[in-house]
């Protein structure tokens, strides 16, 4: 917890070690084959760039509150790194704030990989058949799902002006990218495909049903 309250910037090597692994654990969860796949998975990495950059590099949002907001800024202490997270300096550099967010982006970034490897696996397993089983059975798009569960993760973990602005645009991409799949699986499987896209939600699903596979 010592280091929490120290100065935690400049450190180049713990951005590139960072974005390496996360970029390494989502590659080998998603397994991108086509351009779109790439361009998805590229989309997310310049996030996590972004992000890593602020986290332990140059806190550049911190900078600008703190030149914008003077001595009106919430804590004393801005650079160390545990006021680095806006949520935590926001309550005045408050540990139980960070002892609740920090674990909760865990466990958000962290099922956001797992769901992005079921659904691969429940796509690959379907060797290009119209795949309607296992995690399908809650959402269209369970990949997209997992990437919106790690981009509000990494927000709940350290927000800066660069991510909070990304985000949204991310969601805008992938929502995009979804619907053109559906167009080449209606393509595909035609009317079954339609039928199944009126029971399931695309990306968040539903708690009162599910898709019955027949």
């Amino acid at each position: 917890m010592h280091l929490l309250y120290e100065n935690a910037y400049g450190l180049w090597g713990s951005v590139i070690f960072n974005i390496l692994i996360f970029s390494a654990f989502t590659f080998s969860a998603f397994k991108p084959t086509t351009k779109r796949d790439w361009r998805t998975l590229g989309a997310f990495t310049a996030f996590m760039v972004a992000l890593f950059s602020e986290m332990f590099g140059f806190p550049l949002t911190i900078y600008f509150l703190t030149s914008v907001l003077g001595n009106k800024y919430p804590v004393l202490d801005p650079f160390t790194h545990l006021n680095g997270h806006l949520w935590v300096a926001i309550t005045g550099g408050s540990t139980i704030v960070y002892s609740i967010l920090h674990p909760l982006s865990n466990i958000l970034i962290y099922s956001g990989l797992i769901v992005i490897a079921i659904g691969w696996r429940a796509i690959h397993s379907g060797n290009g058949e119209f795949v309607t089983h296992g995690i399908y059975r809650f959402v269209r798009h369970p990949q997209y799902t997992g990437f919106l569960l790690m981009i509000i993760g990494f927000l709940v973990q350290w927000p800066t002006l660069i991510t909070l602005v990304m985000a949204p645009i991310l969601l805008v991409m992938y929502a995009k990218l979804a619907k053109k799949e559906e167009k080449t699986m209606i393509d595909q499987f035609g009317e079954k495909y339609i039928e199944y896209s009126k029971k399931v939600p695309a990306f968040i699903p539903s708690m009162r049903r599910k898709y019955i596979v027949r």
